[in-house]
């Protein structure tokens, strides 16, 4: 996989969660990726584990909800930067940064007093064989929310 310079701040899609385009911190203090989501609800399907939740990718516009689902991959205890412990779903799915796009683990939780929807971790960093530039932003471009799902102001 070629190497992609980023900033520490970048708009990514998780296509396979009906999200085609979030903005999101790149956190090299966590190890793992974490995504805003609320109303988590575990289910079975197919008698696999499975989990349903409401993204909210935009600040800007709380009222945009996107619902998705997808399989449990597992169960873990993270410790928030603030030193709290929460017991949180984990998924698998694509991510895609720039013209890259490999599969990531994610943590959901609800990330509604935070300024940034998704954290991007270490983890999928290294996966991803990416390269940072913490002066900059959106190296692979900026957009807009509007461009991509229906809201009104």
């Amino acid at each position: 996989m070629e190497s992609l310079i980023i900033g520490w701040r970048e708009w990514v899609a998780l296509p396979e969660l009906g999200i085609p385009a979030i903005k999101t911190k790149i956190d090299t203090g966590a190890k793992t990726s974490t995504l805003h989501a609320n109303e988590i609800q575990h289910f079975q399907q197919n008698n696999e584990p499975w989990v349903k939740f409401n993204l909210h990718p935009s600040r800007r516009y709380p009222q945009l909800i996107v619902q998705s689902q997808a399989p449990i991959l597992d169960e873990r205890l993270i410790t928030d930067s603030g030193g709290h412990r929460e017991l949180r779903y984990v998924i698998q799915t694509p991510i895609s940064i720039g013209n890259l796009c490999w599969p990531i683990e994610i943590t959901l939780t609800n990330r509604n007093s935070m300024l940034f929807r998704m954290l991007l971790g270490r983890s999928a960093l290294q996966q991803g064989s990416l390269m940072i530039q913490p002066q900059a932003s959106y190296l692979c471009g900026k957009k807009s929310i509007k461009k991509y799902y229906s809201v009104a102001d």
